[in-house]
């Protein structure tokens, strides 16, 4: 019997450490690491996507919820470009994805074969580890080293494989490396520790400002925010970290944001930054002092002046000063923006279950909340429904997945892909404009083949909605936004699974009735009015626009197209 293939100790690798599946889609530079995951009977499962992007973002959406590594795989040439894009997704998103990229063989590398490019070249910028594997020696140590650094990283880490070296036998017994990853515990200096709570017992208008960083830390948040009386506001990657019917929380900050949040960041006189960098300036106040918290401290005051930043892992943080600082009791200013929160609510309320004629996008959240179990998982795409969802749908325990700094369209169907591959159990619930889903609709026919029941409940006004409001906020005339009308609920009956087209409130609810007993995959394909995505707060500059736009389009089209003033007006602020 002969030495391991380098192949098969790939396959070995990767369960060592912990990779319990991979998304990818089988080729010629890829064929001999194919055949030793096909020998393979314990416990690795290849999820063949239609798509390469699909499962790059498949990847990066199951890193991003369970904090594993991702990792896809794919050939040379073609389907190493189509990675990119999930790639970068995780580069922006900070998170752990391996890409195991096949190579024509090394006797002819150079030679400007048939689907040979510059793969380590083009992986250069999205890449925290990047390299070509020359023997098979070599690959058990690079794997090792890719894996350790796409964690350390929290990157990606690309390995090129020339396929004939997957197949060749490795000659070195005793390995060099191992799938042990030490992960630090990071705690701030003692003096900053006590400047920033110098600034606490200050601060009479203090606001929590939470991001990703505070997904592990939800219960040292709510305690530190509840013990200083201070207003929770969050990001959009943290949709879902702060209960959205706690009492201290207002929403998202920022385009998607709620007025609430918007108020209490700019009257705020201390901002804490826990586990975000926000890069939003156009929604954060000029000249308030700022405690940012962050384990990485390349991002303290990157975006914001701050007056004090801790280095630290957030629960620790929070937890010692709600131990060590004096409990505040109920402010003015909390029940000032408790009150607004309120409010807020009950106009969304209103949008949600207002009797129109035509389906409102609201309305289709509030009846999808009504099926939403605790524990499901929501994927949503980018556009008006990254809107939609955000501001509308109550999260308490469930999980949010985005393409967040990225904001690619399509990303909703990949993550509900990965939420069934990380949690087969629980419920995957996929939000999705047309134009977002029909950018990778074809991996349905993947959540068909591999079983794998989820909910897809597509936003159909036959627009790229956001866009369209983009151009219109900025006084110019929607232009190519307009997108041929798909029967997706006949497509999703064509690719196996159940389809539904829905025009009414009552359809939709009998139709997640359906879909939460379905075994198959569901497309629930929604015919709704195009509304625009007014945000939480509308700049002076922004209504000039959209009114030179209503002008424009009055002299030039002839039509008369008015937003919903009312609301509108009452969002400007200075």
């Amino acid at each position: 019997m002969g030495n391991q293939t380098a192949g098969n100790k790939v396959v070995e690798i990767l369960k060592e450490w912990g990779v319990s599946h991979l998304y990818g889609m089988p080729g010629d530079s890829i064929n001999e690491l194919m055949e030793e995951l096909r020998k393979d009977e314990d416990g690795l499962e290849y999820i063949q996507i239609r798509h390469e992007e699909t499962g790059a973002l498949a990847a990066a959406a199951y890193a991003k919820l369970t904090g594993r590594l991702g990792v896809c795989s794919s050939i040379a040439g073609p389907g190493g470009v189509h990675l990119l894009n999930g790639l970068y997704d995780a580069k922006r998103d900070k998170v752990p994805v391996l890409a195991l990229v096949g190579q024509v063989d090394t006797t002819i590398l150079g030679t400007d074969n048939f689907q040979e490019i510059q793969l380590n070249q083009m992986f250069a910028d999205v890449s925290v580890f990047n390299e070509r594997v020359q023997s098979a020696e070599q690959l058990p140590d690079m794997l090792h080293q890719a894996i350790r650094t796409a964690y350390t990283e929290k990157g990606v880490s690309v390995l090129v494989i020339p396929d004939d070296i997957s197949a060749a036998e490795i000659k070195r017994e005793a390995p060099i490396s191992s799938g042990v990853f030490a992960r630090p515990k990071v705690r701030p200096e003692k003096e900053d520790m006590v400047e920033a709570a110098r600034l606490l017992h200050g601060a009479q208008k203090p606001v929590i400002l939470a991001g990703k960083g505070a997904r592990y830390s939800t219960d040292e948040l709510l305690a530190f925010a509840e013990h200083i009386q201070a207003p929770l506001v969050s990001t959009l990657l943290a949709k879902g970290v702060v209960p959205d019917e706690h009492e201290h929380s207002l929403g998202q900050n920022g385009q998607i944001g709620t007025t609430p949040s918007y108020e209490a960041v700019q009257e705020a006189d201390l901002l804490i930054l826990a586990g975000t960098s926000f890069p939003y300036r156009d929604f954060m106040p000029k000249n308030t002092k700022a405690i940012q918290i962050d384990v990485d401290p390349r991002v303290i005051g990157k975006y914001y002046p701050v007056t004090v930043g801790l280095v630290s892992e957030l629960g620790t943080v929070l937890q010692w000063y709600t131990e060590n600082l004096e409990r505040r009791e109920p402010s003015a200013f909390m029940q000032k923006y408790k009150e607004k929160r309120k409010d807020w609510w009950n106009e969304l309320e209103k949008d949600m279950t207002e009797e129109t004629d035509r389906l409102q996008p609201p309305q289709v959240i509030h009846e999808v909340q009504q099926f939403l179990e605790e524990d499901a998982v929501v994927s949503v795409d980018v556009g008006n429904v990254t809107v939609w969802a955000t501001r509308y749908l109550k999260l308490k325990k469930q999980e949010f997945v985005i393409s967040g700094w990225m904001a690619t369209m399509g990303c909703g169907l990949p993550g509900a892909i990965a939420a069934k591959a990380a949690w087969p159990e629980k419920q995957a619930v996929m939000l999705a404009g047309d134009g977002g889903f029909a950018m990778g609709m074809q991996d349905f026919a993947t959540a068909v083949k591999y079983q794998l029941p989820m909910i897809c409940v597509v936003f159909n006004n036959e627009k790229i909605g956001m866009i369209e409001y983009e151009q219109q906020q900025m006084g110019h005339l929607d232009t190519e936004t307009d997108i041929s009308g798909i029967d997706f609920a006949a497509f999703a009956k064509a690719c196996g699974g159940e389809g539904y087209r829905i025009r009414t409130k009552t359809e939709l609810h009998e139709a997640l009735q359906k879909a939460v007993l379905a075994t198959r995959p569901v497309v629930i394909d929604c015919v709704v009015d195009m509304q625009p995505p007014l945000p939480g707060r509308i700049s002076y500059q922004q209504a000039v626009h959209y009114s030179e736009f209503i002008i424009k389009n009055v002299f030039e089209r002839g039509e008369l197209s008015l937003p919903p003033l009312k609301k509108g007006w009452k969002r400007i602020k200075k």
